[in-house]
């Protein structure tokens, strides 16, 4: 057990020591993974049972698996970049080891200039300036990825896999930026996808006595009317009015959306379908806590034309008729979902709806509020595909699922906001955007952290050729009076159209990942002393 740590306060020149070399043993295990021809990092198995060490070519998951390092003064360095790359990889899923490069590019550099005596709170306002001109500057390089071919490229520069690239370029062809894709494990090396019709939600039908008699069939019902609400039923005479008013309306088929049924409940639907009355189904409405059952409340009144019942409003079905009813074509349910075909809302509603959901995912900064609500904009716009991904053992197939999830997090981010040269050679085109204000700078701090700045946007090409193989400044002397969109590709080894042959980076991504290296960089290069505390011997480690 790790001896207990006394408090202590530690001050220059330390606290740059700890830091650089808290930030080189991060980005050393993370740098091998850059590039379409990089290497990968072992790690000791989680499950002490197992014998074989975990393989991650993945710089956010190695980032998660670095926990603690010995020395207390690194350590602290080591989760604030830890941190820094976690966030980055949960948000857009892709570009953590082009991250961690640049930040150790600009953090070494500055500390070189703070060291020999530059005023690092100035340096960290130069590099703020310096930021916004490389973000304009890939704004200005962006392409909208339109068309299967377009997408496809994308999704292969992401994952190097013909028949996954394929999949993925078909499902976000058909799914635009805010459709559902559903990624599940399978077996065998066939990748293959279904295509689900109309607007489906998590909620599957309630208990087994109202599935067919095969647990993976769907029960499915024509033209029905939807009764929708919050409440718990449980007692079964409070269906009566509801079973009623449809009897009377002479309603083909009736769906009922609640938070749950009691068994007595489900009892009486069950014996009123033998009665060959009309049909009737009732699936569980939507969402794990209140704001995400409100949240489906909300999405089916408007894309059925329902009156939503809310328990917490006071609203009660007694006197309900036939006019608070939703309408879909056809409603079908199976153990975990439901869905529906030509659902009744006005398509005006629906539509105000959607963009208002729109407005909102692009104003959230948390990631699971943002994946809820695109979710939410997928079910209301319709039509969903899941891509199942196979191997032949257990490691194989978590490992393709797991790229393929980034992948399609990377894919749903450059169709929002479209793609750039990739290979590092969009980063390079930036520099001649500094290379001006370096030359005009009017101060040392200015001409310092520019220099910073232009040095750390050739780190993340040189990475590429190196961990290729390649003598990375050969070849950026190749590179030397090309087009601007001429790169090197390292997988067929000569200078190509980096648009043309595929090789693109979402720009979303890369903006992340440029912001929060710099930002982060800057913070770092002003930290002058690391105060410890004696922690319980409780406290954790992030996670």
């Amino acid at each position: 057990m790790k001896a207990k740590q006394k408090p202590g306060i530690v001050f220059q020149p330390q606290v740059h020591r700890a830091m650089q070399q808290c930030i080189y043993k991060l980005v050393s295990a993370i740098r091998p993974t850059l590039g379409p021809l990089a290497g990968g990092v072992a790690i000791d198995p989680l499950n002490v049972a197992e014998m074989l060490p975990e393989y991650l070519d993945d710089g956010g998951l190695i980032a998660r698996r670095i926990i603690e390092l010995q020395d207390r003064d690194e350590d602290m360095g080591a989760m604030l970049v830890r941190s820094m790359i976690t966030r980055h990889y949960e948000r857009v899923g892709d570009g953590t080891a082009t991250l961690a490069v640049l930040f150790e590019a600009i953090f070494n550099t500055g500390i070189r200039y703070i060291t020999a005596g530059g005023n690092a709170m100035q340096m960290r306002r130069y590099l703020d300036e310096g930021l916004l001109l490389i973000l304009k500057a890939l704004d200005s390089m962006v392409v909208p990825l339109v068309g299967r071919s377009a997408l496809t490229r994308m999704a292969y520069s992401l994952c190097r896999q013909e028949d996954m690239a394929e999949l993925m370029g078909e499902a976000f062809d058909l799914i635009g930026e805010y459709g559902r894709l559903d990624i599940r494990e399978d077996y065998g090396r066939v990748l293959r996808r279904e295509y689900v019709e109309g607007n489906y939600f998590h909620g599957g039908l309630f208990p087994r006595i109202m599935q067919p008699e095969e647990s993976t069939a769907r029960a499915s019902v024509e033209n029905a009317a939807i009764f929708l609400c919050d409440f718990e039923i449980d007692e079964h005479r409070d269906l009566f009015p509801i079973l009623q008013m449809a009897k009377e309306a002479n309603v083909p088929s009736l769906v009922i959306i609640a938070r749950n049924l009691s068994e007595a409940a489900t009892s009486l639907l069950v014996a009123h379908n033998r009665m060959n009355l009309f049909k009737v189904m009732a699936v569980k409405l939507p969402g794990l806590n209140a704001e995400d059952r409100m949240g489906a409340l909300d999405d089916l009144s408007v894309l059925t034309g329902a009156k939503a019942f809310v328990k917490i409003a006071g609203d009660s079905w007694v006197n309900i008729h036939a006019a608070q009813l939703g309408q879909a074509r056809r409603v079908w349910a199976d153990k975990w979902q439901f869905g529906m075909v030509n659902p009744g809302g006005e398509p005006r509603k629906v539509r105000q709806h959607v963009q208002r959901l729109k407005t909102t995912y692009q104003s959230l900064l948390d990631l699971e509020d943002r994946k809820k609500i695109q979710e939410r904009i997928g079910s209301l716009q319709g039509g969903s595909v899941t891509l199942w991904i196979g191997g032949f053992t257990e490691p194989e197939i978590n490992a393709r699922k797991s790229q393929a999830q980034r992948a399609a997090l990377t894919m749903r981010a450059a169709v929002q906001e479209g793609a750039v040269p990739g290979g590092g050679l969009a980063l390079l085109k930036c520099k001649s955007v500094l290379e001006t204000r370096y030359r005009r700078a009017g101060s040392v701090d200015e001409r310092a952290a520019y220099g910073c700045l232009l040095e750390a946007l050739e780190a993340p090409a040189r990475v590429i050729y190196q961990n290729a193989g390649y003598e990375p400044g050969e070849v950026l002397a190749q590179l030397n009076g090309k087009s601007s969109l001429s790169g090197f590709d390292v997988v067929r080894g000569r200078v190509v159209n980096m648009m043309d042959a595929g090789i693109l980076d979402s720009l979303m991504v890369l903006k992340s990942a440029v912001r929060n290296a710099v930002s982060t960089a800057a913070l770092a290069l002003t930290i002058d002393s690391l105060v410890h505390v004696a922690a319980p011997e409780m406290v954790g480690k992030p996670t």
